[in-house]
């Protein structure tokens, strides 16, 4: 109850914040590519219920038939300003929407595709027992997937037997220790780490202008 409270409270609070961030956000994306501001994901949630998490677009329109659902880094589907959306994890905002709607918490497992979800197993399927997050710890220290799977012969084969049964180890003892003071833990993780990639971000922007 408390968890759900915090969870309201903080993503009005930050809906409200942000809403000059959305707009400008949303005028980006749609003055350089072609399709909708937000893109809807197929997600597992609590319970194994299939929604749709919704992300700023940062690839072109219909990236999920054209390719796997993974995005290794160097993804050509992946539009000039979804690059840095996704460098800087500000494609992930609009998932406050879902945290109010109650199919996310702030803080928890990251939600999983189906086409990957399919192959937990009886054990793994007990992160399905709260609500996906909107960071989580496996988040953390997995920051880099997609440097992990770039170049990568079979990418879907090396996610499914290598990086998501150790991404779900993570979450498995998430959900077996789950407190207060552990949430806030990792916020205050995942923000350090967006605050360092948006420092890494300018620095390289700043070097482009000058060269």
């Amino acid at each position: 109850m408390l968890k759900r409270f915090i969870d309201i409270t903080i993503s009005l609070l930050a809906l409200i914040l942000l809403a000059p961030v959305f707009l400008i956000l949303a005028v980006l994306i749609k003055s350089t590519s072609r399709g909708p501001v937000f893109y809807k994901g197929r997600r597992v949630g609590r319970g194994g219920e299939i929604f749709l998490m919704r992300k700023f677009r940062s690839m072109v329109v219909n990236a999920d038939q054209i390719g796997t659902d993974l995005t290794p880094h160097g993804d050509p589907r992946v539009t000039k300003v979804g690059r840095f959306l996704r460098r800087t994890k500000v494609d992930e905002i609009p998932q406050i929407i879902d945290i109010l709607r109650g199919k996310m918490s702030l803080v928890g497992p990251r939600p999983e595709s189906p086409l990957y979800a399919r192959y937990y197993d009886e054990r793994q399927k007990h992160v399905l027992s709260v609500r996906p997050g909107m960071v989580g710890p496996a988040q953390i220290k997995y920051r880099h997937e997609e440097l992990m799977l770039k170049d990568r012969e079979d990418p879907d084969a090396y996610y499914i037997r290598e990086l998501m049964p150790r991404k779900l180890e993570i979450d498995l003892d998430y959900v077996e220790n789950m407190s207060f003071l552990l949430d806030v833990g990792i916020l205050f993780k995942s923000l350090l780490a967006v605050a360092m990639i948006s420092r890494k971000e300018n620095k390289h922007l700043t070097q482009e202008n000058a060269s």
